[in-house]
């Protein structure tokens, strides 16, 4: 093999290599930032699919109490007003979702908590302005009584 040749073949294979470096590193930021993209796009979905199964191992230990002890019990009574608590909370978080969607949000997660006062609202949103922050806590404060002190809103930007 002449020397041209050789230095021809050497020039292409550094320029190959080069190249590869190059698609390497864009192929690597694009896989990361779609794996971001995932991650957010399913938080909703995850959040509510989190909950429910939750809620309903609560339910199930909630309904074992209630078969086990007599009406009369103190536990029965504890157990069956518990369970009721949780199905009045999961009603409103349903409605106050689907009132702030209606709002002009993708989607929205609120989460009620059981032994505090507290309100949780994760909307799909870049960030959150006085105006949206305000027809938020009017909503909750409207339909289901919360203290604007007790409330925290949360944007989760998230491309759906």
């Amino acid at each position: 093999m002449s020397k041209t040749k050789k230095i021809i073949v050497m020039s292409s294979l550094v320029l190959l290599l080069a190249v590869t470096a190059v698609l390497n590193v864009v192929l690597a930021k694009n896989i990361a930032a779609k794996g971001d993209t995932i991650a957010t796009s399913n938080y909703f979905s995850t959040y509510r699919s989190e909950r429910t199964t939750t809620r309903s191992e609560e339910l199930v230990q909630l309904d074992s109490v209630i078969a086990l002890y007599d009406e009369s019990s103190e536990k029965y009574t504890e157990a069956v007003n518990l369970k009721m608590k949780i199905v009045e909370i999961m009603e409103k978080e349903l409605v106050l979702e689907t009132m702030i969607k209606s709002k002009g949000f993708s989607d929205a997660v609120v989460s009620i908590g059981m032994d505090s006062d507290n309100v949780n609202v994760f909307i799909n949103s870049n960030e959150l302005d006085m105006t949206t922050a305000l027809s938020i806590y009017n909503c909750l404060k409207d339909e289901a009584g919360v203290d604007p002190l007790n409330i925290i809103i949360m944007p989760v930007y998230s491309q759906i």
